[in-house]
């Protein structure tokens, strides 16, 4: 928690990444809740529903996991109904990963639904002011990136 005078060092535009960055965390982890999701089964969720077929070990590669975790996360997905897998018709020993469940629709929709309606508001400015914003904000990732 910061005091007042740690607040007042924080620029207006430092004080709306903070409140981005914290609406959207409350936003994802209330789906999460709300799913009975841990967030690491969200993440592979998301990313089986964005790549049909994935291999477990894309998504063990896109969540930086053992393949032991990634068996173990993909069990509890199966089990839940949440994805399903399906053997490869050339090597049987290989398994592909797909979601059965429908983000774009209720209850699953919550999961993006934060992000879904940015880009909403995205969509509506001009794009020019678009453009602006990006720049903006990779050079504040580059330069928090670069100090961490």
């Amino acid at each position: 928690m910061q005091n007042s005078s740690d607040a007042s060092s924080i620029s207006d535009l430092g004080r709306a990444l903070l409140a981005y960055d914290e609406a959207r965390r409350a936003a994802t982890a209330e789906a999460r809740r709300t799913l009975s999701l841990n967030e690491l089964d969200a993440k592979a969720l998301i990313f089986v529903a964005e790549n049909p077929g994935a291999r477990p070990s894309h998504v063990r590669d896109h969540l930086g996991i053992t393949s032991a975790g990634v068996t173990t996360l993909i069990d509890r997905l199966v089990q839940r109904g949440a994805v399903r897998r399906d053997l490869d018709d050339e090597d049987r020993r290989v398994n592909h990963i797909t979601a059965t469940v429908d983000l774009d629709s209720a209850p699953w929709c919550s999961l993006r639904g934060f992000d879904n309606a940015v880009e909403a508001a995205i969509a509506e400015m001009d794009p020019a002011d678009a453009d602006r914003v990006a720049t903006v904000l990779r050079r504040l990732t580059a330069a928090g990136t670069a100090a961490g």
